[in-house]
């Protein structure tokens, strides 16, 4: 691993760019477009499986050798190990709750606006507390010997999305990374999409303020139904 701070640092760019989309897609609930549930679907199983399988037990390892390095930071270091399960809770709740919709089952929109405004708040704050915390000490302490061992707790890994060697049932979502990033190099096209505040995005916000353009009928409504309605 000829620069592991290096490559950490891509998959949180990689993992940020995901969520950026997935934000973009719940933004559709409060617009007269449709969100594109396969396409969130894809994200959410890509990010519950590859980090959740491979990048988080390396920085897990990471984290206990450079606890070792560093004693004063094993509170925030458990914390961060800790995040990882809740981030990995959340995203289990995501991904059942959007694959029920996409199966037709009755959901209300206020439930999936939570899970997903959730699950977004997690992750961004995790990756931000390890690029702010973690990162710098880790390329400081660490010994190649370190980052041998971090390298073997999680062994392969191949990441099925932005490695050479991408899966197949990913294509929808490469081909819309790429749209992305081609819409952000065009002169005059709208800026990047920006990651709101955890404020903004919270579940009690989402439960306090009506952002959508039309009040959703009282109790539990059918995905179709709310799309003919324009409340999704």
């Amino acid at each position: 691993m000829s620069d592991p701070v290096s490559h950490w640092h891509t998959e949180h760019a990689n993992f940020s760019r995901l969520l950026d989309i997935l934000e973009k897609q719940l933004d559709a609930f409060h617009g007269a477009g449709q969100p594109n549930y396969d396409l969130m679907v894809d994200i959410v199983s890509y990010l519950r499986h590859f980090p959740d399988l491979h990048h988080h037990p390396r920085e897990d390892a990471a984290f206990a050798l450079l606890a070792k390095h560093e004693p004063g930071m094993e509170i925030p270091l458990q914390r961060l190990r800790q995040e990882h399960r809740v981030i990995a809770a959340a995203g289990d709740d995501l991904l059942r709750t959007l694959s029920e919709v996409t199966s037709g089952a009755v959901i209300a929109r206020a439930a999936v606006e939570a899970i997903a405004a959730m699950y977004l708040v997690y992750y961004r704050h995790h990756i931000a507390s390890e690029e702010k915390e973690v990162l710098p000490r880790a390329a400081k302490l660490l010994t190649p010997g370190d980052w041998r061992a971090v390298a073997a707790a999680a062994p392969g890994g191949r990441d099925p999305l932005f490695g050479n060697e991408s899966e197949a049932g990913y294509r929808e979502l490469r081909r819309h990374i790429a749209l992305e990033r081609e819409r952000s190099r065009i002169p005059g096209a709208s800026p990047p999409h920006r990651a709101r505040s955890a404020e903004r995005l919270s579940p009690n916000a989402l439960a306090s303020t009506d952002r959508g353009s039309a009040t959703p009928p009282p109790g539990v409504c059918g995905w179709q139904a709310l799309g003919a309605r324009g409340l999704i």
